[in-house]
């Protein structure tokens, strides 16, 4: 074995490590904030996944290919996203380059665009097993919150038969029983959804009108407070406008929280002053990893440690059905009792029968 293989082995070794903090914390206590890392595993065919960035480029692509964005304007957005231009100003020029020239920011041609850069998602999903975690996570009672445009997470849960939810921070009603339990499977996207441009946060406005609602926000900053987030695949959330007015610097004694953070460590310098840096808002930093690659095993491995944990509440489950020779005397008669009555009624038979029960426990008929 060469010294390459060696440290491949190490550093393989060293990204299987958990926090002890982390993997007895119970689902519930959880509350998963995915971020564009995740899809970016999870559909690695859809640039416009992988970053914010990319996303702009996919629509600026996609305006020149239907001709609904003049070849100067698209030169001229291009030329602004290469310069590294503050993008949420961009994105916001360019919504209104293809939009009614009203004074307002609804969308026109700029949700077909949208609609044909994230055409044909649930074709796209190569990597689902960071969504099969999430699930996981989920029927035991975690909480997800996303800062994604894309439904990735809601479209395979639905093929896995999950009653999936996406909510967006304009429908107060249901954020509002999100955040206090109540919708199991719902997905909260901070900035709205591709499905519906006219609610996606894309401009300065935009980020200022979600974040105007008092009760909204204080329901959100108190399951930061009282919630143990962790952020996958959130390289930039922390810079994110509203995630910062709804939680990072609004609640106080953030050092006193216990949140966590999955993050690729490319340099030791970076990471370990990342780390320091993000104790002081609460947040733990944990490597999975030097390569991205081994981003899906971490979580899935991860998860598989958290579930391991009995919840509290397993007890209140419904009771698996016994088989027949499990069964006591007693639960016998009981259950051919009701097994014959479901007979009846299954034949239709309205007039009342006589259901005896014989010395040895099996039921009769009259």
């Amino acid at each position: 074995m060469d010294s390459l293989e060696r440290s491949t082995i190490r550093s393989e070794q060293k990204s299987r490590k958990f926090l002890k903090s982390l993997i007895t914390k119970q689902p519930q206590d959880l509350l998963l904030v995915i971020g564009t890392g995740v899809s970016a595993a999870v559909a690695p065919g859809i640039p416009a996944l992988c970053s914010w960035r990319s996303c702009i480029e996919a629509v600026i692509e996609v305006a020149e290919q239907l001709e609904v964005l003049h070849p100067g304007d698209v030169a001229e957005f291009c030329k602004e996203v290469i310069k590294d231009r503050d993008l949420l100003v961009v994105a916001h020029d360019l919504i209104r380059k293809m939009s009614p020239r009203t004074g307002d920011t609804k969308p026109n041609f700029f949700q077909d665009c949208l609609m044909e850069v994230f055409d044909n998602l649930e074709q796209h999903i190569q990597n689902p097993v960071v969504l099969q975690s999430v699930l996981r996570l989920m029927e035991r009672g975690t909480m997800v919150l996303t800062t994604n445009y894309d439904n990735l997470l809601e479209i395979f849960g639905h093929q896995q038969g999950k009653p999936m939810e996406s909510l967006d921070l304009k429908d107060k009603d249901k954020v509002l029983q999100w955040a206090r339990g109540h919708i199991n499977y719902g997905v909260l996207h901070i900035h709205g959804l591709y499905t519906d441009p006219c609610g996606m946060v894309l401009d300065p406005s935009g980020y200022k009108d979600v974040t105007q609602d008092p009760e909204v926000m204080e329901v959100i900053q108190n399951l930061y407070q009282t919630k143990s987030f962790l952020f996958l695949g959130c390289g930039e959330t922390l810079r994110d406008q509203i995630f910062q007015a709804l939680s990072l610097y609004t609640v106080k004694n953030k050092v006193d929280l216990e949140h966590y953070m999955l993050v690729l460590k490319e340099n030791e310098d970076h990471f370990f002053k990342l780390q320091a840096d993000m104790l002081l808002h609460g947040i733990k930093v944990v490597s999975y990893g030097d390569c991205f690659k081994q981003f899906l095993e971490y979580v899935q491995d991860l998860t598989t440690q958290i579930c391991k944990h009995r919840s509290p509440g397993m007890h209140n489950q419904a009771p698996v059905e016994k088989k027949p020779e499990q069964l006591n005397p007693v639960q016998l008669r009981t259950s051919c009792m009701d097994s014959a009555k479901r007979k009846l009624r299954e034949n239709g038979t309205d007039s009342p029968k006589r259901i005896e029960q014989s010395d040895n426990g099996i039921s009769t008929i009259e």
